[in-house]
């Protein structure tokens, strides 16, 4: 089928918060990044500043008249909001509005439950998504009764999204006791890695940032095939599950490497309760490459997205070494880190040398 046809159409809703210090530009265009990763396809976006969301329907009674007109006129597929949708404001929305409705954290979870290919990648998108889902069943109406009818309705796992809350919160319990045997294996493996005393370097950073890219650079340059190992594209989450390949980085030094998924602005809670065993993993990393985009226009607002989320997960930041990617694609730069380009293996041999350097300090 023609990917245009079988694109979904999607109008954007989206709270620009008065007192929240983000670049609204930025902020939409990362909205419509996620709805492309979703295989959406956005054609018309309402906006609306406010010093908070309404508690009744998360925009005021003027614009969702207008979003009606908007709907009506338009026909879309689909409303995306770029805030989280309380249960209350769902309820309303889909009541008034004849068309479904999701907000971003459903955005990401669909985008995860299409990006999810191992076991415990499928069980945490799972989790999560149930775990959403459950107090907002009221609210999500007949336009989104059945899993499989788009953007929004993936990773539940379950043949109907309105299901009984007792059964529901069964699936939930079985996959929390799925994961724990699952954590199990994770660290036997991980207890064999420490055993074989080769040091791991984990790569962090903002979705999209290039870190399979990296990944990819180095197994061509230390790995035993020379070859790619991870998919690589420039679509928000194209990585979930984790990947790890031993390189040889020097005559002397083998190492493990990590790639990770991508960190972004607000992740959803359930995603990072979901995922709490792969998140840990990176701590136990020796190093953290913190792949950074140089061309990303808001890439220092992405450096302290990623910082704060590294500190909330307790890593030291003398572990971290900050790695500026795609500097085929900028003019000039600030003497603050290092610089590659992994597509065109530019500063390659710099990292290196580096990264030997910091494992000889920190080991």
């Amino acid at each position: 089928m023609n990917q245009l046809l079988s694109e979904e159409t999607v109008v954007l809703v989206v709270i620009n918060r008065k007192k929240q210090n983000i670049d609204f530009e930025a902020s939409i265009k990362e909205m419509k990044a996620l709805v492309e990763a979703a295989g959406g396809r956005v054609i018309a976006v309402l906006t609306q500043s406010r010093e908070k969301a309404d508690s009744s329907t998360c925009i005021g009674k003027g614009k969702l008249q207008e979003l009606k007109h908007l709907v009506e006129e338009m026909e879309p597929d689909l409303l995306v909001f770029n805030t989280e949708l309380t249960p209350v404001q769902l309820r309303n929305l889909d009541n008034n509005l004849e068309v479904r409705i999701i907000d971003r954290t459903m955005l990401i979870l669909d985008i995860f439950a299409r990006r999810a290919r191992s076991r415990e990648g499928i069980l945490q998108v799972q989790l999560a998504t149930l775990e959403y889902r459950l107090p907002r069943l009221t609210g999500m109406g007949k336009k989104l009764s059945r899993t499989g009818a788009g953007i929004g309705t993936r990773g539940a796992g379950e043949q109907k999204l309105e299901m009984d809350r007792r059964v529901i919160r069964r699936r939930i319990t079985d996959i929390k006791q799925q994961l724990d045997k699952v954590e199990k294996t994770r660290n036997l493996h991980r207890k064999q890695r420490q055993r074989a005393g080769l040091p791991l370097i984990s790569l962090v950073g903002y979705t999209n940032a290039g870190k399979s890219s990296l990944f990819n650079a180095l197994c061509k340059i230390g790995h035993s095939s020379r070859s790619e190992q991870v998919e690589a594209n420039d679509r928000l989450f194209q990585t979930l599950d984790t990947t790890i390949r031993k390189i040889r980085i020097s005559p002397q030094q083998e190492i493990l490497i990590s790639d990770t998924v991508g960190f972004i602005q607000d992740l959803p809670p359930n995603l990072v309760a979901a995922f709490h065993s792969t998140l840990e993993e990176v701590l136990e990393a020796d190093l953290l490459l913190h792949v950074i985009d140089i061309s990303d226009p808001d890439y220092l607002d992405k450096i302290d997205v990623v910082d704060e989320v590294l500190e909330q997960l307790g890593a030291d930041p003398e572990r971290v070494l900050k790695v500026f990617n795609k500097i085929d694609l900028v003019k000039s730069t600030v003497p603050m880190g290092i610089y590659v380009s992994a597509r065109y293996g530019i500063g390659m041999r710099e990292l290196i040398n580096t990264i030997e350097a910091r494992l000889e300090v920190l080991l």
